[in-house]
């Protein structure tokens, strides 16, 4: 299986941004470290990632898949290209891949 899990949007200030969703949208955010929050929900979630070291440029799609080794070869095979390997966070695994077309995403499996 793989599904559209969770969008991270790289921001500048976090707490603002917290404030305008929860304003815009009534969403709730919790708080992973002082430069990240997300939205727990379950469904397609929505992470704010206020380190400029660690945000991509643009949207970040997260794909979660049932198994991150599988998918990562998969990848690479159909000719995309690992931007970051495979990496621990609270939740799971990740690593990001651009795509042929040079569209960044990133691919999870829940921990």
């Amino acid at each position: 299986m793989a599904r559209l899990n969770y969008l991270e949007l790289p921001v500048g200030d976090v707490a603002g941004h917290k404030r305008f969703y929860a304003e815009a949208f009534g969403w709730s955010f919790t708080d992973y470290g002082p430069s990240y929050a997300a939205t727990t929900t379950g469904d397609v979630d929505i992470g704010l990632q206020g380190d400029a070291s660690e945000h991509s440029a643009q949207l970040l799609p997260v794909i979660e898949v049932d198994d991150i080794d599988a998918a990562q070869a998969r990848i690479e095979t159909a000719g995309g290209t690992v931007t970051l390997p495979i990496f621990a966070f609270p939740g799971g695994r990740r690593f990001h891949f651009r795509d042929p077309h040079g569209h960044e995403l990133a691919v999870m499996q829940p921990g």
